[in-house]
């Protein structure tokens, strides 16, 4: 998507006020454009002769023109202003809604942190060049062509002068404008990495201290704020240099009419007045090439910010939901999985091959296996992060493809494996996927999660803050919640991506009862890595290297498949696996 298209579709709600933006610089630039002939007029009329009177007449009317001038640049300038802000506001909300349609394949095609710059930085770019348009885009071709008729009118013989101005103007911003650009794409794209550099290092900050890494982050973080500081210093230069280039050209071309309009004075084809009028005019038009240059700079930039933007705004997602899709699921909590495998984008081999077994309401699931088995992808399949690339996942007796995003979503809870929780209280980060619980079900869902004690001991209860991600709780609580939350969903599909591995075995087990007797009417499928956590499942899918090796009960799987015994014997004696 390029500027103009980008501009065309999320303007078009605010033409109104752009066309009154319009009219606001049409009155205070044709303003602007009679107050050198009024002065020329005073000098040559006025004070030449000794006219006072007209000297005050004419001067009343120049005072009146500055102030309707001032006048209708500020209203101008201030509805510019809101047309910008909501274009920004709705750029904005244009990439948000659609970042939230990608699937997991887009996400981890762009990544967090360049998404984060497209959304924040490039649309300010945008945005400050539609206020900078609203501002001169109108005044400055107006002033110019005015400026021109009415300093030709003044004296033809010094036309000459403007047009070699202005074509020399136009030559040295162009030549500069065209280094500009690649700068400035260089520089949107540095400073993704900036903010890659930085995100890593933030989330990652205990890793970084445990390793004794410190040094080796800090010059990394060093070369890429460098290597954006030399680009951005770059196209400093660049545009530095336009400014003197501009009051350059306007001083000289000022001296040269003031030396050629002497000798027309003295051969008195022109007055005082005029002189004074044509360079006021020639001013003026220079200075309009300039407040021109503020869009010729800001445009390469812009340009650039759109392209970033469109890039987001024309993908897809590879997870198409039909908006005429299944409301009504005929089996809820029933989740089916029919010959199923599923191959990474640009993978040589499938991670899931050929997987067949199903989940029932009232009954638990486990899925166990080694690591890299592909557990996390397979659950994955159900919430459709992902599409199987073959065979068929089935919710509620409905395949997923065909059943409408509200409803596939409200029949599920999901505990990732990697728990997060939002900035906030306890509660609201509990009633994330009820927002009408009453207290009595948060406190229910926090007894069976095995929550409940610590929530108690907060000062605040319930209203206690939760920092950004849920930072200033341990891993363990932070687990126990985002079980909690789910519970409170009321879900007919209970998904636990290893959510138990920050539990002691105690606290585990009692999670397990609890959560037993509050789900009987649910499906529960838990990913597990310790067997004392999936041993009292009604059924355990054993996966080894994409594949189902076991379907079974603890007791079954012991006696038919030699994966799970194999697991079993490296956690468990003999004794306590047969227990």
């Amino acid at each position: 998507m390029n500027l103009i298209r980008l501009l065309r579709r999320f303007l078009r709600p605010y033409v109104g006020w752009i066309v009154v933006v319009v009219c606001l610089q049409l009155v205070a630039s044709i303003s602007g454009l009679y107050l050198p002939t009024l002065n020329a007029r005073i000098i040559d009329d006025g004070v030449a002769v000794g006219d006072i009177g007209l000297i005050w007449r004419t001067g009343a009317i120049m005072l009146g023109a500055s102030l309707l001038q001032l006048g209708c640049q500020a209203a101008a300038v201030y509805f510019g202003a809101r047309a910008a802000m909501a274009f920004g506001r709705d750029v904005r909300g244009a990439i948000f809604d659609r970042v939230l349609s990608f699937s997991a394949r887009e996400l981890n095609s762009f990544g967090a942190p360049t998404l984060i710059t497209r959304n924040t930085n490039d649309v300010q770019q945008v945005q400050m060049l539609v206020v900078m348009a609203a501002t001169l885009l109108v005044a400055a071709p107006i002033t110019m062509i005015g400026g021109v008729v009415l300093a030709v009118r003044e004296d033809i013989g010094l036309s000459w002068l403007i047009v070699v101005a202005v074509a020399v103007l136009v030559g040295l911003i162009a030549v500069i404008v065209s280094r500009m650009g690649p700068l400035f794409r260089r520089m949107q794209e540095n400073i993704d990495g900036v903010n890659r550099v930085l995100r890593e290092q933030i989330m990652g900050i205990r890793v970084v201290r445990a390793f004794v890494r410190e040094d080796y982050e800090a010059a990394r973080f060093d070369r890429a704020s460098v290597a954006l500081a030399e680009v951005a210093t770059s196209a400093g230069r660049w545009m530095a240099a336009m400014f003197p280039i501009v009051m350059g050209v306007a001083n000289l071309s000022s001296v040269a009419v003031v030396w050629f309009g002497a000798a027309r004075i003295v051969e008195g084809q022109l007055q005082v007045g005029q002189l004074t009028a044509y360079i006021a005019y020639l001013i003026q038009i220079l200075m309009s090439v300039m407040m021109a240059t503020f869009l010729f700079v800001m445009a390469p930039r812009a340009a650039v910010s759109a392209d970033r933007i469109g890039q987001v705004l024309a993908t897809g997602s590879s997870v198409d939901f039909d908006p005429d899709g299944v409301t009504a699921l005929p089996e809820p909590g029933r989740v089916d999985f029919d010959r199923v495998s599923f191959t990474y984008p640009g993978a040589d081999a499938p991670v899931l091959r050929d997987i067949s077994f199903s989940a029932h309401p009232g009954q638990t699931t486990a899925i166990i296996g080694s690591t890299g088995a592909g557990k996390t992808t397979l659950i994955s399949l159900v919430p459709r992060f992902f599409d199987a690339t073959a065979g068929t996942v089935s919710v509620g007796g409905v395949p997923v493809r065909e059943i409408a995003a509200d409803a596939l979503w409200r029949s599920l809870a999901l505990v990732p494996q990697k728990a997060f929780l939002f900035s906030g209280t306890v509660a609201s980060n509990l009633r994330y996927g009820n927002p009408d619980a009453t207290d009595d079900e948060l406190w229910r869902a926090l007894e069976v999660a095995q929550a409940a004690d610590f929530v108690a001991d907060l000062p605040e209860g319930l209203d206690a803050p939760i920092s950004q991600g849920g930072t200033n709780v341990s891993g363990g609580q932070r687990q126990r919640l985002s079980i909690a939350r789910a519970l409170v969903a009321r879900a007919k599909i209970l998904i636990f991506d290893d959510s138990f591995s920050a539990l002691d075995v105690a606290t585990d087990a009692r999670l397990r009862g609890a959560l037993r007797a509050e789900t009987r009417d649910a499906a529960v499928i838990m990913v597990g890595q310790r067997i004392a956590t999936v041993r009292d499942a009604d059924q355990i899918v054993v996966l080894e290297h994409g594949e189902v090796v076991g379907i079974g009960t603890h007791q079954e799987l012991l006696e038919t498949c030699e994966t799970y015994v194999e697991i079993v014997a490296s956690q468990l004696s003999a004794e306590e696996a047969a227990a």
